[in-house]
């Protein structure tokens, strides 16, 4: 086991790696090929040719490429200073950059918006387990009864309505019309008011949930109506096992497998940042954080939103693994 965990380590470093060469390439040798200058994202059109330079030196980007790579790379372990005669800008480590809005260090904004996202990833996560997968469990043993019609019909509605569609037709319900819920704001946390932080969440969590519990509630339908055919299953029976040892301890077991493998790639790719999500709900997440770099051309903020979601997807997965032999006994890790 321990040393299956290393090497699954090793596998994580090595492409967090890969991301970071890919992210770098496209972000700093594509301006290159198309003869544009990267230090110009950060002084403006209008600046004047010692600007410019002082820049380029400050920021490295006057050296080689490889140089710039290796000192990125370098920036992630150690830290960095990006200094120009007595204008230094400390980077700490993780450094992922310096901002070309705010002309501050990366990191610090994407350690305070991964707890927005976290926070909304974890509620949503938990609701669409609860009742999606208990929605699929129920289907598949009430098949072809109206309960299960109606709990298919209504997941077929979650996986066709977009986010944008079901966010702002619940926010116009509860919030505006019937007033049963408040708006999110932005400047509440948990710490400060925990009860307006958790009703402002409430809608959030609901609306991520239901899109996808709703492919949960599928999954979960088809994978139980596959193992409750089963050999092992007919014989746990024809043993006479009370129905809930056998649909809880045996049948539950081999469904969950594929539901984890699919959760461990939804959870990672939910922290990377929910970009519909938060933008419909001014949530300010790394999914803001990502949207607002891409439209104000903020290249360090999008790289530094583009590796936290490889590092929390191949973590989320690694996670994964590990639980399979957990649930199903028949698994080893080797």
């Amino acid at each position: 086991m321990l040393l299956y965990i290393l090497r699954r380590l090793l596998n994580v470093v090595v492409m967090l790696l890969v991301v970071a060469t890919i992210t770098f390439g496209i972000f700093f040798l594509v301006p290159l090929l198309q003869h544009t200058d990267p230090v110009m994202r950060y002084i403006g059109k209008n600046a004047n040719p010692v600007a410019i330079a002082g820049i380029k030196v400050k920021l490295g980007l006057d050296k080689p490429v490889y140089e710039q790579f290796w000192l990125y790379l370098k920036g992630l372990v150690v830290g960095r200073d990006y200094a120009n005669g007595n204008d230094v800008i400390h980077c700490p480590a993780p450094c992922f950059g310096i901002s070309t809005q705010t002309q501050t260090p990366v990191w610090p904004t994407l350690l305070h918006d991964v707890t927005v996202t976290g926070s909304l990833a974890a509620g949503a996560a938990v609701l669409w387990l609860v009742f999606g997968v208990g929605t699929g469990v129920v289907s598949a043993l009430r098949k072809r009864t109206a309960i299960d019609r109606v709990a298919m019909v209504t997941a077929l509605a979650g996986v066709s309505l977009p986010v944008y569609f079901t966010g702002l037709a619940a926010s116009a319900l509860f919030v505006y019309n019937l007033g049963w819920l408040q708006p999110t704001n932005p400047d509440v946390t948990f710490t400060s008011d925990p009860g307006a932080w958790f009703q402002g969440m409430l809608l959030p969590w609901i609306t991520l949930a239901f899109l996808f519990a709703a492919t949960y509630a599928r999954l979960t339908r088809a994978t139980m109506l596959d193992v409750l055919g089963e050999d092992y299953i007919r014989t746990a029976r024809a043993k006479g096992l009370p129905e809930r040892t056998v649909i809880g301890k045996h049948a539950m077991r081999s469904t969950l497998t594929p539901i984890m493998t699919v959760f461990g790639m939804d959870l990672g790719g939910l922290l990377g940042g929910a970009i519909l999500t938060e933008n419909v709900f001014n949530l300010h997440g790394l999914g803001f954080d990502a949207l607002n770099g891409i439209t104000k051309n903020d290249l360090p903020m999008i790289m530094g939103v583009t590796l936290f979601a490889a590092f929390f997807i191949v973590m989320a997965n690694l996670i994964v693994d590990l639980l399979y032999a957990v649930v199903d006994p028949r698994v080893r890790l080797a």
